[in-house]
């Protein structure tokens, strides 16, 4: 009998024939039979939705259809896997069915909604192209490709941005490090928000800066100090960024006391700006990278991490921690904010943070004396 015959081996007589036909129109029945048995499963709604699939998968593993009825079950089980989010299961499928059939429009239509489920953009765009070229008037798909080309072209842009603010953070890191500038941990967050230092064409960086009255613990911010101004002070604006090639003599003019200086011990003259030397610990470039990324299109890119995973200590720094207990240095504002931020003994907390002190004031004695400490 047909049924005892070895793998591979032909039929030799008529009686082998016939029972290989009838094995054959057996297992076909079956295929149909199962076909239409999910059917009616897919049709009594999600809860039976396994059901169809184990149907239709029972009447694949018949093997005994045409290649075209074969995709019609391919594309079937891809739709009833799209509708229980089995994406990556709807999308085999479908390409499955579009390879056995490729005139069927529904499995391109499903190929391409199960490929936008898992943001293939290109991949559901070819899709929905092939299924237009066999059906230039489905509507279905139409709607679907105008939405995947929207989408195709936020995500071009979105991946603009995110090469851009890791092209940025890049130049940042090698700006920083062939200054020799060290950049630690970020602090009062809740005063700078995710402010960062820029690069301009020309190179040059540009800092946000804090400025903290250490006495009553009030602050002000300058959004912009190039790293090649000079300090200078102003009991207005409390630091005044003025080039090396610009007269001092210009900001001769006097400012009103500030609202909280009762007894006007802020003026120009009185006060004097300090920075915590000795404090924190570099970042490692990675950490840099995270920090100056926070914020930006780039936060979650990855190809940072990739890029360092074999990192070595940044190249210019004396060290990458702060030598023995943190103290306040005094600024010479004469230097620029360039040459004070590559001080050996000062990492950056995250932005450049100076301490504002009247010299004036009683608080002035302890703070010189160390016996004031930042918030921790």
């Amino acid at each position: 009998m047909a049924l005892w015959m070895d793998s591979g081996s032909h039929p030799q007589t008529q009686s082998e024939i016939d029972d290989l036909e009838a094995i054959q129109a057996l297992k076909e029945s079956t295929a149909i039979e199962l076909k239409e048995k999910g059917n009616e499963f897919f049709k009594m709604g999600t809860k039976h939705y396994n059901d169809a699939i184990d149907c239709y998968t029972r009447a694949i593993n018949q093997n005994a259809l045409s290649d075209g009825e074969m995709s019609v079950l391919f594309s079937n089980r891809a739709h009833v896997n799209l509708l229980l989010q089995n994406y990556r299961r709807a999308l085999n499928d479908a390409e499955m069915a579009v390879k056995l059939s490729d005139t069927n429009v529904k499995a391109h239509y499903r190929a391409a909604k199960a490929a936008l489920s898992l943001k293939l953009l290109s991949e559901a765009h070819s899709f929905c192209k092939s299924g237009l070229e066999h059906d230039p008037d489905n509507k279905e798909i139409e709607k679907l490709e105008k939405q995947i080309s929207s989408l195709r072209i936020e995500q071009e842009q979105h991946e603009a941005e995110v090469s851009k603010a890791i092209t940025d953070a890049k130049d940042i890191v090698s700006a920083t490090d062939k200054r020799g500038i060290k950049i630690g941990k970020a602090v009062y967050r809740e005063l700078t928000g995710l402010r960062k230092p820029i690069l301009d064409k020309n190179k040059i960086l540009h800092w946000p800066v804090v400025l903290l009255y250490a006495e009553v613990m009030s602050s002000d911010f300058i959004e912009d100090f190039c790293h090649l101004c000079l300090f200078v002070l102003s009991n207005a604006m409390l630091c005044i960024l003025l080039s090396p090639f610009t007269p001092s003599n210009m900001f001769a003019e006097d400012s009103p006391p500030l609202p909280w200086d009762k007894e006007n011990n802020y003026t120009r003259e009185a006060i004097e700006l300090f920075y915590e030397a000795g404090s924190g610990e570099s970042l490692s470039k990675t950490e840099l990278y995270r920090y100056l990324l926070e914020g930006t299109a780039g936060v979650n890119a990855d190809a940072i991490a990739d890029e360092n995973k074999d990192e070595a200590p940044r190249s210019n720094h004396d060290s990458s921690k702060g030598n023995g207990p943190s103290k306040m240095v005094k600024v010479n504002e004469k230097r620029t904010l360039h040459d004070v931020l590559r001080e050996a003994n000062f990492i950056i907390p995250g932005i450049p943070v100076f301490y504002v002190v009247s010299k004036r004031s009683g608080f002035y004695k302890d703070f010189k004396a160390g016996k004031w400490a930042p918030p921790s």
